[in-house]
């Protein structure tokens, strides 16, 4: 029954019937992954960590950004194992020049 005040509602659909819903919107993106993606650029350590703070999170609610969160973690390490094989290359250099004979006193 509609009164001026109350106008009729519509009836809920049956089974089997159509609704004209709009589908629900996907998440946005994980902010984590973002921000570890930007970050495995200058803090690798940072990075690869919220990476995988980022990827824990995605899991659960269904976020996008997994991606993102991936390829933090790859840069991550990537960097850090590019620093410690720079280190290495740089003490070997080191220690060469000091093996060289070249600041020998006799």
């Amino acid at each position: 029954m509609s009164t001026p005040d109350r106008p009729q509602q519509p009836a809920s659909p049956q089974y089997g019937e159509q609704t004209s819903y709009a589908p629900a919107g996907q998440p946005g993106y994980n902010t984590m992954a973002i921000v570890g993606f930007i970050l495995s650029f200058f803090i690798s350590v940072v990075g690869v960590i919220l990476g995988f703070v980022a990827l824990s999170q995605i899991k659960k609610t269904g976020e996008q950004g997994r991606g993102l969160a991936i390829a933090a973690i790859i840069i991550g390490f990537a960097e850090i194992l590019l620093g410690i094989i720079l280190t290495i290359f740089f003490i070997a250099i080191a220690i060469a020049a000091a093996n060289s004979g070249v600041y020998q006193t006799n």
